[in-house]
C-alpha cells in the first residue's frame, strides 16, 4: 500500500508543480471503492464477486488528468478460498501487486459549473495495466460537483476480459468464471492540501 501511496503522492505533487491555479484544481482520495462481478454462465455455484474499498485516485480539475490505483490483494470476498485461489491462481498478485489506471478526462466541465455543482456524463481515456499487461481502455462514466465545488464523484462501469490481461480460466472451471468481468468504480475526491 505504501508504494501505491508513494507513487500517487509523486503524481500530485507533480501535478502540484505543474498546475496553475488553486490548490482545489486537484483531488485525492484513498477510500476509492472498485467491486467486479465474474460469475459465469452456471447460476448454482457461490458468487464470484469481491470489493477493494482502498483504491486510491488522483484527479487535475485543471488539465483532466486522472490516476486509480487498487491493491490486489485488498479485494475481499465472501469466501476465504475464492479470495486465495483469486491472488494466487488468477491475478498472481505475489507478482502483480496493483491493477494501475492513468488517463485523462476528455470532456471535463468547465470550473464555473463544477463550482456550482451538478453531475455530468463523462469519457475516461486512459491506459490499463493488469496483470502485467498495459491495454487502452475507453469508459463512460459519471462526475458530480458537491459542496460548492469542494467534493468530487466519480463513478464508472466497465466492463474487461480477463484473456486481454492473460488471465486464464483453468478448464476445470469453466463456465462457473465469466469471461468478461463487470467492474464498477466509485470514489469521493476531497481537495488535495500540501
Amino acid at each position: 500500500m505504501y508504494q501505491i501511496f508513494s507513487c500517487l503522492m509523486g503524481v500530485l505533487l507533480l501535478c502540484a508543480s505543474h498546475s496553475t491555479g488553486h490548490t482545489q484544481e486537484r483531488f485525492f482520495t484513498r477510500a476509492g471503492t472498485v467491486a467486479f462481478d465474474a460469475e459465469g454462465a452456471m447460476d448454482d455455484v457461490e458468487e464470484i464477486k469481491a470489493i477493494n474499498r482502498q483504491a486510491l485516485c488522483v484527479l487535475d480539475l485543471g488539465s483532466g488528468q486522472m490516476e486509480w490505483a487498487v491493491l490486489m490483494k485488498g479485494f475481499q470476498f465472501k469466501n476465504a478460498l475464492m479470495q486465495e485461489h483469486f491472488n494466487e491462481n488468477y491475478v498472481e498478485s505475489s507478482l502483480y501487486p496493483k491493477a494501475h489506471f492513468k488517463g485523462k478526462v476528455l470532456n471535463l466541465p468547465e470550473r464555473k459549473a463544477l463550482e456550482k455543482g451538478g453531475e455530468w456524463p463523462v469519457t475516461v481515456k486512459g491506459v490499463m495495466a493488469l496483470h502485467g499487461v498495459s491495454k487502452e481502455v475507453v469508459a463512460k462514466g459519471l462526475l458530480r460537483s458537491r459542496a460548492q465545488g469542494q467534493q468530487i464523484g466519480l463513478e464508472s462501469d466497465i466492463e474487461l476480459a480477463l484473456a486481454d490481461y492473460g488471465i486464464r480460466i483453468p478448464s476445470v472451471v469453466g463456465s462457473k468464471v465469466a469471461e468478461v468481468v463487470a467492474i464498477a468504480i466509485q470514489g469521493d475526491l476531497d481537495p488535495f492540501k500540501k
